[in-house]
C-alpha cells in the first residue's frame, strides 16, 4: 500500500509526555527550517503512540520492558518507516526491542556518539536515571567523565518521577540544574541530558549542555533529508 510518497515517522512516546511533545514541536520547527518544507504536504506522516509505561526510574528495568514492547509493535502495524523512542533509558534495551519489529528504531546511543564526535567533546557528565549511568549508555572510549554521587543518582530519580507527575516542577528544574552547573565546575566540557525530562526542563539553560532531544530531532530530520527523493511503500523504500 502506498501512502502519497511521504515518509512514515512513528514515535513511542509518553515516556514522558511533555518530552514526547517536545519533540514533536521540535521536529516540526526543524523541518520548517530545514529548506525541505514547501508546503503543508511536505511533512512527513508522523505518528504520535504515546503509552503510559511506568519510568523505568530504577535499576533492574528488564521487568517493565512488555509495554514498551506492545507499543512499539502497535506502531509498527502502522507501516512506519522508522520509529524514534522519545526515552533515553529504554535504549538500553535497543537491541532487544528490535527484535519486536520490522521498521529500524533510532539508535539514540550512536547518535549521542557522533555528536560528541561532531563537537570535539572529551570530558563529559551524564545526568540520567540509575541505570543509564550505572550501564553506561553513554560511556565511550575516548571520553572523560565527571561521576556523579550515589546520592546525586538517587535526587535525579526522584526528580524525573516528581516531574512527570506535575509535583512541584519549578524545584526539580532547580535541582537538576544546580547538579548539572556543579559538573561543568569539576571539570565537564557539555553535561549529557541522559533523561528526556532533563532536555525540558533545562531547553533555556545557558549550561553547555548535549540535548538528546535535540539530538533525536536533527538525527530524524537528516534521515527525513536522505530519502526525501525516495518514494516509500510505508515499510521502507520502495
Amino acid at each position: 500500500m502506498i501512502y502519497g510518497g511521504n515518509l512514515r515517522i512513528g514515535v513511542l512516546g509518553g515516556i514522558g509526555p511533555e518530552a514526547t511533545g517536545e519533540y514533536y514541536l521540535k521536529l516540526i520547527k526543524g523541518l520548517q527550517q530545514s529548506g525541505l518544507i514547501r508546503d503543508n504536504t511536505d511533512f512527513p506522516y508522523i505518528i504520535v503512540h504515546s503509552i503510559p509505561a511506568p519510568e523505568l526510574v530504577g535499576k533492574n528495568n528488564s521487568q517493565y520492558l512488555e509495554p514498551y514492547k506492545a507499543g512499539l509493535m502497535a506502531i509498527d502495524k502502522s507501516f512506519v518507516d522508522a520509529i524514534i523512542m522519545v526515552c533515553n533509558t529504554i535504549h538500553l534495551h535497543h537491541a532487544e526491542l528490535q527484535k519486536e519489529t520490522t521498521a529500524p528504531i533510532m539508535d539514540l546511543r550512536q547518535k549521542v556518539k557522533e555528536r560528541l564526535a561532531r563537537d570535539g567533546v572529551k570530558k563529559i557528565a551524564v545526568i540520567g536515571t540509575p541505570s543509564t549511568i550505572s550501564e553506561g549508555l553513554y560511556r565511550f572510549d575516548g571520553i572523560d567523565y565527571v561521576v556523579l554521587t550515589e546520592q546525586e543518582i538517587d535526587g535525579l530519580s526522584s526528580a524525573i518521577f516528581k516531574y512527570n507527575k506535575g509535583e512541584d516542577q519549578e524545584t526539580q528544574k532547580r535541582f537538576v540544574e544546580n547538579i548539572a552547573r556543579q559538573t561543568i565546575g569539576k571539570g565537564a566540557e557539555a553535561v549529557v541530558l541522559g533523561c528526556t525530562e532533563f532536555a525540558v526542563m533545562l531547553k533555556d539553560s545557558d549550561i553547555p549542555k548535549i540535548d538528546t532531544l535535540d539530538v533525536l530531532v536533527d538525527a530524524t530530520i537528516d534521515f527525513y533529508r536522505g530519502t526525501k527523493t525516495q518514494k516509500f511503500s510505508g515499510r521502507g523504500l520502495k
